[in-house]
Parts: structure tokens; C-alpha cells; sequence
């Protein structure tokens, strides 16, 4: 069976376009291509890399932070509330009913209940008639005040007004809006007669000094401020690339006063002498080091040989008998198969095949 895919024809161009647009089209379709794989690749590794983290750091982590909520928050605070605060509040509010509800409540029934009743009773019986008497004598001194007052007070002072003082506010507004107009007259007289001597003494003369002195002058000044300006302009712009070529040449200077000497100094005189320290002090102590490690294990392994086969010998001395090394495992007769040998007729321990 042939996997192999049959080779497609060429595709025809579309109808309606020409070599030119072909010609364009797949250079363009190159450089984009050339410009869009290392973006693709970017964007793929990004989202790998999200995905990893998503998977080892963030998805166990969001796991983890609810369960540590609840055995940091949501469990001390229930068991806050369920064995401490509510207990708590019952045995608050029982003693709060024991001290304040129920003594309020007898207070209220055997002590308030019948001192409002008999307030009421005094209220109703003694205050409240006279209340009326004395409403009734108030209404009729209210009504002697106010006659006498009118009588005394109101129509003399009417009188008063009407008869003495009215005309002689008239008279008294008349005279102050007459000195009113003579006192406008005399300011305003006066107040030309300053404006029109500021006007030759003071603002005629300001105004030719201005067009005459002052505004030429500006004008030079200006001028003179705006090519002083240029030339601060041109002047720092001209610094600022001699400042440039001053810290480049600075630079330069430095590269090869320290920074290649360094170089230089690092890579053909540190470098080897560290190798050589490398190969001729450090390698060769480190062997000897490693060496004298396993010579000391040798010994120390050697002393604890030692030491096992003088104890195993004072064992012997003392006790008598073979010490464990010599000591070999006696065997036994058995009648089972020694071993995970099946059993056959000559291996039975039934009665039939007993020896």
C-alpha cells in the first residue's frame, strides 16, 4: 500500500492576475513569514511557559490558599464563636434577664404602675380644675393688659407719631437731600478740575515718554534679548557636542588606560597563574586530602577488626566455648522438604511412606 500522498498538480493563477502580482506577492509572503516565526515562537514559548507554571506553581498554590484561609481564618473564628462567644452571650444574657430584666419588670409593676395611676388620679382631680381656675384668671388679666396698654401706650404714641414726628422727619429729609446735592456739586467740581490737572501734569507727559523713550528702547532691548537668547541656544547646543565628544574621548581614555590593562592582566597573567595553581597546588592537595581519607577509613576499619576480634576472644576466655564467627549453624532433621521442593512419594510424610 502506498502511504505517500499523489503529487498535486500546480495551481493555476486565479483569473484576472498576472506574473507582476505573483512576482510581488511571494517575496512579501516571505519577509512576512521571516518576520512572523520568531513572533510565533516567542508567543509559543510564552504560553508553554504560562502553562507550566499554571500547572506546577499557581494551580497547587490556589489549591493551597483556601485550605490555609479556612485553618487561618474561618475555623478559629468559628470556634471563636461557637465555644467562647456564644456561651459567652447566653450566660450574659441570662444574667442580663437575672440583674436588669426581671428587677425592671417588678419595678415597673409593684412601684411605677401605681405611682402613674395616682399621678393620673392627681391629674385628673386636683391639677386639672385648677388648671381652668387659673385659665380662666389669666384670660382676664390678659384682657385688662391689653386695654390699659392700648389706652396708655398705643393711642399716645399714634398721637406722637402722627402730630410730631412725621413732620419733622419731612423736614429733616429735605434739608439732607438739599446739603446732599450741594455737597455732589462741590465734589464733583473739584474732582474735575484734579482730573483734568493729572490729566496735562501727570498722563500727557507719561504717554509721550512712552512713545518717545520708552517703547524704543523696548524695542532694542528686545532685540537685543532675543539675539543674546539665540546665542545661549547655540552656544549650549555647541557645549552639548563638545561634551559629547569629550566623553567619548574620556571613555576612550579610560578603556585603554584601565579597563584593557585589566583585561589584558586577566586573561594572560591571572588566568594561567590560576590554572597553574589549579594544577600544581590544588588538584595535587586535593588527592593527597582524598588519599589521606581513605588511608584514615582503611585504619579506622582496621582498628574496629581489631577491637571486635579482641572481644570476640575475651568472650571465649571468659565464657569458654566457639565465639559467634566460629560458630556454624547446626541442622536439623526434618521430616518436611527443606526448600520449596513439591512433594513427591518419596518425600511424604504420610503413615504409608514413613521410614
Amino acid at each position: 500500500m502506498d502511504l505517500e500522498k499523489p503529487a498535486r498538480p500546480p495551481a493555476a493563477a486565479p483569473a484576472g492576475e498576472g506574473c507582476l502580482v505573483v512576482a510581488v506577492r511571494v517575496p512579501v509572503r516571505i519577509v512576512v513569514l521571516v518576520l512572523v516565526v520568531p513572533v510565533r515562537m516567542a508567543w509559543d514559548a510564552l504560553v508553554v511557559a504560562g502553562r507550566s507554571l499554571n500547572d506546577t506553581l499557581l494551580r497547587p498554590l490556589g489549591r493551597a490558599l483556601p485550605w490555609v484561609g479556612r485553618a487561618v481564618f474561618v475555623w478559629p473564628f468559628a470556634g471563636l464563636w461557637r465555644y467562647v462567644l456564644v456561651p459567652s452571650g447566653k450566660g450574659l444574657a441570662w444574667l442580663g434577664k437575672v440583674l436588669v430584666v426581671l428587677p425592671a419588670v417588678a419595678l415597673h409593676r409593684h412601684v411605677l404602675t401605681p405611682l402613674g395611676r395616682g399621678a393620673v388620679w392627681v391629674y385628673a382631680r386636683v391639677l386639672t380644675p385648677v388648671g381652668h381656675v387659673l385659665a380662666a384668671i389669666g384670660a382676664g388679666v390678659r384682657t385688662g393688659a391689653l386695654w390699659l396698654g392700648r389706652c396708655l401706650v398705643v393711642v399716645p404714641s399714634a398721637w406722637l407719631y402722627r402730630w410730631v414726628l412725621a413732620p419733622v422727619g419731612r423736614a429733616a429729609v429735605r434739608c439732607a437731600k438739599g446739603l446732599a446735592r450741594l455737597v455732589e456739586t462741590v465734589v464733583a467740581g473739584i474732582g474735575t478740575g484734579l482730573y483734568r490737572g493729572a490729566r496735562i501734569l501727570l498722563v500727557l507727559p507719561a504717554l509721550a515718554v512712552w512713545h518717545r523713550v520708552l517703547a524704543p528702547v523696548g524695542r532694542v532691548l528686545a532685540v537685543v534679548a532675543r539675539e543674546v537668547g539665540d546665542a545661549l541656544g547655540h552656544a549650549w547646543r555647541v557645549a552639548g557636542y563638545v561634551s559629547i565628544a569629550v566623553g567619548r574621548r574620556l571613555g576612550t581614555l579610560l578603556r585603554r588606560v584601565f579597563v584593557e590593562p585589566a583585561r589584558w592582566v586577566h586573561r594572560s597573567v591571572l588566568t594561567p597563574v590560576g590554572h597553574v595553581v589549579r594544577d600544581a597546588v590544588l588538584r595535587p592537595l586535593g588527592d593527597a586530602a582524598r588519599a589521606v581519607g581513605r588511608a584514615t577509613r582503611q585504619a579506622l576499619a582496621a582498628a574496629r577488626a581489631s577491637v571486635r576480634r579482641a572481644r570476640a576472644d575475651l568472650r571465649r576466655t571468659l565464657l569458654g566455648g566457639q565465639t559467634g564467627a566460629e560458630r556454624k549453624p547446626q541442622l536439623t532433621h526434618r521430616r518436611e522438604p527443606n526448600g520449596p521442593r513439591t512433594r513427591t512419594l518419596d518425600g511424604s510424610t504420610t503413615a504409608l511412606t514413613k521410614d
